[in-house]
């Protein structure tokens, strides 16, 4: 499988600057492609040769500020370095957790984190991840069980987070967690957030069997009287909420920029195919009953980009993103198995094929329907705060 072909980027890309970003990155991972990505996920190892050339190249670090080693960008070029990337065939969710924990860290952070941790994340040679999802919690980070209690060494964080994707290969995980000092009110517990060292005595690892074929893998993580030093908090005690929301919204555009990127991955296969593939002499693409599905999978999936990318630019600009965000990523879940599925139907029995690339893609965009946030509470968002609908929950 070569290169994905360049022809999605114009209506997006309206910066130089841009374009020669998403050209840059697509020629690097066009290198290793969707084969490699496959080799890695079925050998069970992480793609460190891609994750490395990324790093070297700045790639990694677009979202960081140029004081602590990235180039000083923001969520648009972290949304094309992302995009480009699953476009090529490596979906990689690292992406998107860097999306969540280095911008917490920059805004919030004191000066000792940042100069700890925001130069290995920009170089690659540190990962973090983020623990913020609860078995009994769901949609509601109020409900969090796991807590954090001050004491007179710093603080002892108990409890456990569900789905922590790829904790196994980072050196720190980001918890939201309950200050149990801090009665609630009202339902709504005071929260804060803590980095912590994954080989900090007391944290246990449970892998869970998913059907997501990714390189990260994804774990039940337990929290047993884990002592913390006083510099492990991020920013303002209690005000966790607050601040996990300036990653929260870069998170669901990073995860609209993994759909995306699938999308045209698997739009360009299906073009290829029906463009090459012949019945009767003549190329199953001239056909509209194979054209036009292709088409308008097309024009869903840059109606979706440009969504995105809208998102993206209002964040940057230090605007009210959430809006576009939530709407951002539920578009890109619907319009990318929309045109996944599709892209697999041109190829019939092939699309079913490891070889094509396309069927072990299904779970990563289908993932995308349920989390980071699921469809039904982005509704529920959209119809409260956009129609002005009253709450339903």
């Amino acid at each position: 499988m070569s290169a994905v072909p360049m022809f999605f980027s114009p209506l997006v890309d309206t910066a130089d600057h841009h374009r020669a970003l998403r050209e840059s990155v697509g020629k690097l991972v066009g290198k290793y492609g969707r084969k490699y990505f496959q080799d890695m996920v079925a050998k069970g190892t992480q793609p460190d040769a891609l994750w490395k050339e990324l790093g070297e190249a700045g790639f990694l670090g677009v979202h960081i500020p140029e004081a602590y080693g990235g180039t000083g960008g923001g969520l648009a070029e972290l949304y094309i370095v992302i995009e480009e990337c699953a476009a090529q065939g490596c979906p990689m969710l690292s992406l998107v957790i860097a999306s969540i924990c280095a911008p917490i860290i920059a805004g919030f952070g004191s000066k000792d984190l940042k100069n700890k941790w925001l130069p290995g994340l920009a170089s690659g040679t540190l990962k973090m991840a983020f623990g913020i999802t609860e078995p009994d919690a769901g949609s509601n980070t109020h409900k969090v069980s796991t807590t954090a209690h001050r004491t007179d060494k710093g603080w002892v964080l108990n409890g456990a987070k569900y789905w922590t994707s790829g904790i196994d290969e980072s050196e720190a995980v980001m918890v939201v967690a309950r200050d149990g000092d801090i009665p609630v009110e009202e339902g709504r517990s005071a929260l804060s957030l803590f980095v912590v060292p994954t080989d900090t005595p007391g944290i246990t690892l449970q892998q869970i069997d998913a059907a997501v074929r990714t390189t990260e893998r994804q774990f039940f993580v337990f929290f047993d009287n884990v002592e913390l030093a006083p510099e492990a908090l991020v920013g303002e005690r209690g005000a966790g909420l607050k601040q996990v929301f300036v990653g929260l919204n870069p998170e669901r555009v990073s995860a609209a920029a993994i759909n995306n990127g699938i999308s045209r991955f698997a739009l360009a296969q299906a073009a290829q195919y029906a463009r090459d593939r012949s019945v009767w002499k003549t190329p199953i693409g001239a056909h509209q009953g194979v054209a036009h599905p292709l088409a308008e999978a097309y024009i869903g999936v840059q109606a979706a980009r440009l969504l995105a990318a809208r998102a993206a630019d209002l964040y940057d600009q230090g605007e009210d993103a959430a809006e576009a965000a939530n709407m951002a990523k539920f578009l890109a879940a619907e319009s990318s198995l929309k045109a996944l599925d599709q892209a697999i139907q041109v190829h019939g029995g092939n699309g079913l094929s490891f070889e094509y690339g396309l069927a072990d893609l299904w779970f990563i965009a289908r993932l995308h329907k349920t989390a980071p946030v699921s469809r039904e509470m982005i509704l529920n968002y959209v119809a409260q705060h956009s129609l002005g609908l009253p709450k339903s929950y």
